[in-house]
Parts: C-alpha cells; structure tokens; sequence
C-alpha cells in the first residue's frame, strides 16, 4: 500500500524521506515527491547531503516515471539539481555507465517544451552536467 507523500519542509524531513525510499528502492514513490516538491526549493531540501546514490536514484525516478508526463518538471528539477551543493563532486564521481543514465534521461526531454525551457536552455543544461 502506497504512504501518503506530502512536500517536507526542511532538509531533514527530505533527507529521511529520500533515504527510506531509496533503500526499498522506489522509484515510483520518489517520483510521486519530486512531482509534488517544488524543483527551486531542491538545493535547500538537499542541503549538503547530495550523494551519487540519491542523485541516480532520482534520475531514474525522473526517467522512469515523470518525463513522459511532465517532461518541462524534469528540466526544472534537472536545472536545480545542479544548482545542490556537491553537484560538482558527484558529477565527476559518476562512473561511464552512471553518466549514461544521465544522457538517457536527457535523450527523453523533447527540445522545445512550450514557455518551460527552449532547446538553447537544455543545451546549457547539458554543458553543466558535462553531456
């Protein structure tokens, strides 16, 4: 039976909330989170905790189960996730395969999405994340 998920207020409350459904590794769940929680208040919710773990795990939540809905959500997420402290660190600990996960997620936004993002947004997007 699936919990009731509703947007954590603090970084803490994010934190546990993540780890609990990384470990059952539920993707579907951390997607239903990161579609209620508002993309600009990521870096904060993840504070300083951004590990490579959380970040493919969000990754695949995105790709797995979000893109094909709300593919403008993803950029949004994607652009303040690399906005997190420890983005750069994880990024350049990303294994080839890991990286691969990343551009697949990429391959998947369309590239002009309406008033949300233009394809010279996610070619920047994609320089940040070294793709």
């Amino acid at each position: 039976e699936k919990l009731p998920i509703s947007e954590p207020t603090n970084a803490y409350d994010f934190g546990q909330i993540i780890n609990a459904m990384n470990s059952n590794k539920d993707k579907a769940a951390c997607a239903d989170l990161l579609t209620i929680t508002d993309p600009k208040k990521l870096p904060v919710l993840l504070s300083n905790k951004l590990e490579g773990e959380i970040f493919l795990f969000f990754i695949q939540s995105l790709e797995y189960y979000v893109v094909g809905k709300d593919p403008g959500l993803v950029y949004q997420h994607l652009f303040y996730l690399s906005k997190a402290e420890r983005f750069k660190v994880v990024l350049a600990l990303l294994s080839k395969n890991e990286k691969e996960q990343v551009q697949q997620l990429f391959s998947l936004l369309p590239e002009n999405q309406n008033n949300q993002y233009c394809s010279e947004d996610l070619g920047s997007l994609k320089k940040v994340y070294e793709l």
